[in-house]
């Protein structure tokens, strides 16, 4: 497209070689303007102050195709340059110069000064104005979009942000309350059942499983009291994790002491170097769902698989149907699940496959970045308006305010176009001889052969169809012919 606007603009400003309205301008001129105007609109892009002051001299050639041609150079032109003020006294010092070059066109200099001012001053509201205007509303278009760009994406982002530390502190709150009354009342229980425990074991030995069973209990409510707590807060502190939670050896110990029927498949390296969140959510995963399975479906053959690879631990708990029929559960061990495991960015799905059973399956990462994803917050913020959406008010105003220039200027081009296409101004010999002065009607004439080529003069001139470098002159008074004579071009 570099070169595309400038050749078309040639091509227009060489419209008056085919059809030229009078007064012609001589051929070289015209040739010369159409040239002119595409180095500008080549240039408008480049160096747009000096395109504005170099639209003046065109207006020194009756070459009213290429003068139309500035009204997009303006329009290039004014979208570029940045300074209001700088620009406004552009389009001063352009438009009077036009106005002095307009002056040295032959129809301006036969006119009244006030007439020649009164035309250039119109001419320059289609030529200037108008082109000038909508260049500079959408010339400030861009900056401004994306500067309302940029805000969106920092308010959507300072949103996000808000509502994050909000969950945070909700989060810190919760745990802390938990922290307070439940871990204080199982720390009681767990003393108690200490004490109970050691009474038992002398006093009364048929009490003393019961009292082992409470203190354990307690025990591991307190342990996934800790865990629950280091799930909500945003700094948890350090789990306590022993060196074999969540490898191959604690997984094999888990599945061995599960009372299933069930089968360990794994397949990559060991997680001794993962990170600890990681092998306690693997841990987690697959002691919930064999426990599940114990609930639910005792006699089902299981299957877990552990596949370690490409920094990411993919697990698999399958178990068959079970003849007793699946039970009813609440489902908060696998929400539990599928929160700790979103957390440290992996995925989690649960539910019964096509060929029966259930399946518990999760994906995670060997090495997560954070507590939470690294997605979470960006996931929240909507994607950016795009440009159109905040562009098209004003694409639809300036674009409007454009038309006020084009259209006219068009519309006039088009029809003096066609006039002079369609206009026959060839006349033969034999009728301009039958002409007469004082009595032949203009109207007769222009009925047959148009009006020719108008001049300056107000006359109207006939190219003959025998010689084309012979011109008859025709001029007329009061509707009637006034005189006539033959002149050469």
């Amino acid at each position: 497209m570099r070169f595309v606007w400038p050749s078309l603009a040639f091509v227009v400003g060489l419209v008056p070689l085919i059809a030229p309205l009078a007064p012609v301008p001589h051929p070289a001129m015209t040739v010369a303007s159409a040239l002119w105007i595409a180095a500008l609109v080549w240039f408008a892009p480049r160096k747009p102050e000096w395109a504005l002051l170099l639209t003046a001299p065109l207006f020194a050639v009756n070459n009213l195709w290429a003068q139309a041609i500035t009204v997009f150079v303006v329009f290039t032109a004014c979208r570029r340059v940045p300074r209001l003020g700088r620009l406004w006294a552009l389009l001063g010092i352009m438009t009077l110069l036009q106005t002095a070059f307009n002056q040295l066109q032959e129809s301006y200099r036969s006119m009244p000064l006030w007439e020649s001012l009164l035309g250039a001053f119109l001419g320059s509201i289609f030529f200037v104005l108008f082109p000038a205007v909508s260049g500079m509303l959408l010339g400030r278009r861009r900056p401004m979009v994306r500067l309302l760009q940029e805000r969106n994406e920092y308010l959507e982002r300072a949103r996000a942000l808000t509502a994050a530390s909000a969950r945070s502190e909700e989060r810190a709150h919760i745990a802390g309350e938990m922290h307070d009354m439940l871990g204080h009342r199982l720390s009681l229980i767990s003393i108690h059942a200490g004490a109970l425990e050691l009474t038992t074991a002398t006093k009364a030995p048929q009490l003393h499983e019961q009292a082992e069973l409470i203190r354990t209990t307690s025990s591991l409510a307190m342990a996934e009291l800790r865990e629950i707590l280091g799930v909500l807060r945003t700094n948890p502190e350090p789990e306590s994790l022993d060196e074999d939670t969540g490898t191959r050896s604690d997984i094999a110990d888990l599945v061995d002491s599960s009372g299933l029927t069930a089968a360990l498949d794994w397949s990559g390296e060991d997680l001794h170097g993962a990170d600890p969140r990681t092998r306690r959510a693997v841990h987690r995963v697959v002691r919930e769902a064999l426990t599940n399975v114990q609930k639910h479906a005792p006699q089902a053959r299981t299957r877990v698989q552990v596949t370690v690879q490409a920094g990411r631990v993919r697990l698999q708990i399958l178990n068959g149907p079970s003849a007793a029929g699946p039970g009813q559960g609440a489902r908060r061990g696998l929400i539990g699940l599928e929160e700790r495991v979103g957390l440290l960015g992996g995925s989690f799905s649960a539910g019964p496959p096509i060929e029966g059973g259930f399946r518990v399956a999760a994906d995670l990462p060997t090495h997560p970045q954070s507590q939470l994803p690294a997605g979470a917050e960006v996931a929240e913020v909507p994607p950016p308006l795009a440009a159109e959406v905040l562009t098209v008010p004003r694409v639809l105003g300036g674009g409007c305010l454009g038309l006020l220039a084009l259209l006219p200027i068009a519309g006039a081009l088009i029809v003096l176009l066609l006039f002079a296409l369609l206009n026959p101004t060839q006349m033969n010999a034999p009728y301009f001889d039958s002409l007469k002065v004082g009595v032949t009607a203009e109207g007769d004439i222009y009925e047959q052969y148009g009006v020719g080529q108008l001049g300056v003069d107000g006359c109207s001139r006939f190219v003959t169809s025998h010689n084309t470098d012979l011109i008859y002159k025709l001029c007329f008074r009061d509707g009637v012919l006034s005189s006539k004579e033959q002149e050469r071009p």
